[in-house]
């Protein structure tokens, strides 16, 4: 039992033993650091169950708890209030505890349950990934992280558009203006050279355009008929009859796309476990809106298109089928959605997609509901706002979209100097020192997007997300680095786990136990919330408050009380743990020499 849970024990004992109530559950937080105490005892919330005043209730349970366990040492009670002080044995013993779980905070995973998907990426192949896939990757990667902490089997996968007029204007300029071009003989990496493609088929198109509409036409007119677009289309056409020569160019160029999009992944250390194509889902849905129509769910207008009426729901009418036959977005995410859960053992998934679809995501899980899908109400829209850059700083080539790879070697260089300025760096080979910038440089990165909520929006700065000082990747980095140095220079053993409890501990001792005692809470709050954030500010806390302790308590090298020196040692091992554990949970690495 935690010590947590002893004191939210101890405190319903206390108030069925004064008042004749037995309370479901008894609000605990951390005190406030301006008041004695160590934790706070909520009154107020039981005022519900039991009648009087706030403070002279407090004080009942207080005197009770001190009178009556020997968890308590001190009590004061500030209105509703109860401040509690709790004994150093108490401290060390629950210590012990999460010294000896060796994977602290997490859950093994339980195969036997249904898991959950999570998607995040889903890039078209007709470009390279730029920053707004950076937020999307680091953001889906790490709820799968900490989704599975919480003792759940997680699926990552991503759906790849990879099918389109956008694929096809890449491949037809491609095929007009590429010389055979390919990756090798230029160098580039593949979701590059296709991406150049694209911008090119968008110069000669605007070229054309301007030239129709100086022969009359008006704009509208020059788009719908500029030669491009118009060839552009008819290859899409021959593409869905399943044209050889036209499949084979594209499963050629995709195959570039697929080569650079792995580096970029690797580079940003996300993977997947499952991957589905636009171009084997597209015609999925299409069988479902007999079923919905069936069901009276789906309404066929006089002209054969299928819609749905969703205004009685605070929406609008939807369509699901056009007059042609054809599918529309939302009957293929309705359609990949079913397949999903027929290919993987799961009941429920979670969409990482901007916010500018949530109106889409409200539509579409509101129709597998009425659809009559039982894990439909187990969806989840992991919506983020836009990521930006300050202007005039790290501007692509294009000079308008900041590209992935662009983005993580500025990092990684901007890492290189800081740490070549500021690091102590002896000792390490330049091959380590390499690895080194490049774990400073992504830390940094990741850090730095995911410590801000989802939703907002948010502005990046590469410069000051690679301080090594205030709520930064690199911070945490330097302190996890910096544990490491103290355990090597006092040569601590890691095989003796168990702190004395007969010692005296400091009240920064105590904040550090604190911290690591919330790990566990915070886990599940991130999981539940589906927010890293709630994550990087828990260890950027945690290590606030190491940093405090190594600098206020006496030196522990020089300790001369040795369960107290080796109390002090565990707990700055525990520590170090920890931090990898959250960090590992965001994606980021960290260092042990820096």
């Amino acid at each position: 039992m935690t010590l947590f849970q002893q004191l939210e024990k101890a405190a319903k004992e206390a108030v069925k033993s004064i008042f004749s109530i037995e309370l479901e559950q008894v609000e605990i937080t951390l005190t406030r650091k301006d008041q004695n105490g160590d934790f706070t005892i909520m009154v107020f919330p039981m005022l519900r169950h039991i009648k009087g005043n706030p403070a002279a209730i407090g004080e009942q349970i207080g005197t009770y708890l001190k009178e009556n366990t020997d968890l308590i040492t001190d009590i004061e009670v500030i209105k509703g209030f109860l401040n509690i002080s709790v004994s150093s044995i108490a401290f060390l013993t629950d210590f012990n505890r999460i010294l000896n779980e060796e994977k602290y905070g997490t859950t093994e995973v339980d195969t036997t349950q249904p898991g959950v998907m999570v998607e995040y990426s889903s890039p078209n192949t007709n470009k390279p990934l730029h920053l707004g896939h950076v937020r999307n990757n680091l953001l889906g990667f790490s709820v799968a992280n900490i989704i599975k902490a919480t003792g759940r089997k997680v699926n990552k996968t991503q759906i790849i558009n990879d099918r389109g007029i956008h694929i096809c204007k890449s491949m037809l300029a491609w095929e007009q203006y590429g010389n055979g071009e390919t990756p090798e003989s230029t160098g580039l990496k593949g979701d590059k050279l296709v991406g150049n493609y694209y911008v090119k088929f968008d110069q000669e198109y605007k070229k054309e355009i301007a030239v129709l509409i100086s022969k009359g036409k008006t704009e509208e007119e020059a788009k719908k008929e500029a030669p491009s677009l118009m060839a552009a289309q008819q290859m899409l056409q021959k593409w869905e009859k399943g044209d050889a020569e036209v499949v084979a160019l594209w499963e050629k160029m995709n195959a570039w796309v697929y080569d650079g999009f792995k580096t970029t992944y690797n580079n940003l250390g996300v993977d997947f476990d499952s991957l589905y194509y636009e171009s084997n889902t597209y015609l999925l849905g299409k069988d479902v809106v007999q079923q919905g129509l069936d069901k009276g769910v789906f309404e066929k207008d006089p002209d054969g298109s299928v819609w749905i009426d969703l205004t009685e729901d605070g929406l609008d009418r939807k369509i699901v089928l056009r007059s042609d036959g054809t599918a529309v977005y939302m009957t293929q995410d309705i359609g990949t959605a079913i397949q999903r859960v027929k290919d993987h053992d799961i009941n429920s998934m979670v969409y990482t997609v901007g916010n500018e679809q949530d109106y889409h995501f409200k539509v579409l899980f509101l129709i597998l509901q009425k659809l009559g899908f039982d894990w439909a109400e187990n969806l989840y829209h992991l919506s983020y706002g836009m990521v930006e850059l300050p202007s005039g700083k790290m501007k692509s080539r294009e000079g308008t979209v900041v590209d992935a790879d662009e983005l993580m070697e500025e990092m990684t260089s901007t890492a290189k100097a800081i740490a070549q300025e500021q690091g102590k760096l002896e000792g390490l080979s330049e091959q380590e020192k390499e690895r080194l910038y490049d774990m400073i440089g992504l830390g940094a990165l990741k850090y730095f997007m995911l410590k801000v909520d989802p939703k907002r929006s948010m502005l990046f700065d590469p410069v000051e997300s690679v301080d090594f000082q205030g709520n930064t990747g690199p911070f945490i980095q330097y302190t996890h680095a910096r544990i490491k140095s103290i355990l090597q220079k006092t040569g601590f053993d890691s095989s003796k786990l168990n702190s004395a409890i007969n010692l005296e501990l400091m009240d920064k001792d105590k904040a550090v136990i604190m911290s690591l005692q919330q790990f566990p809470e915070v886990i599940q709050s991130a999981a539940d919330k589906y927010s890293p954030a709630l994550i990087a500010n828990y260890v950027y806390e945690l290590v606030k408050e190491f940093n405090s302790f190594y600098q206020n308590v006496p030196k522990i090298v020089e300790e001369e009380n040795a369960d107290l020196k080796q109390f002090r040692l565990l707990l700055c091992y525990k520590t170090a743990a920890v931090v990898k554990s959250a960090c590992a949970l965001l994606g980021i690495e960290v260092p042990e020499q820096m």
